[in-house]
């Protein structure tokens, strides 16, 4: 097997991987912006969104992680309302994988 024959499946592992986290980012973004009610877009600015809402934090900004964003729409934070309920968690995962990827999380 020559070296490029040998790079083939890393490759397409590596093409693979990137559809899914693309497939992943667009369900995410339409639980921010149409699934979850009430939207997030309401309290939230993220460019990527078109979102310009100032009654929680500018997320372009806060860049939080996936980590931190699952679990504040899960638990809701502050006058934020809870989530874990009324979104499924793989709505919750896409939703918090999107925020982070856009919004530079871990720049």
């Amino acid at each position: 097997m020559n070296r490029a024959t040998s790079l083939l499946p890393a490759l397409m592992l590596s093409v693979t991987g990137h559809a899914v986290a693309d497939s992943l980012a667009q369900q995410g973004r339409a639980v921010f912006t149409q699934e979850a009610q009430p939207s997030c877009t309401v309290c939230h600015t993220l460019s990527d969104a078109g979102s310009t809402g100032t009654i929680g934090p500018n997320l372009d900004e806060l860049k939080p992680s996936e980590e931190r964003v699952r679990q504040a729409v899960t638990g809701g934070v502050g006058i934020m309302p809870a989530f874990g309920e009324s979104l499924t968690k793989d709505q919750i995962a896409a939703v918090a994988h999107y925020v982070a990827t856009v919004s530079g999380a871990g720049d």
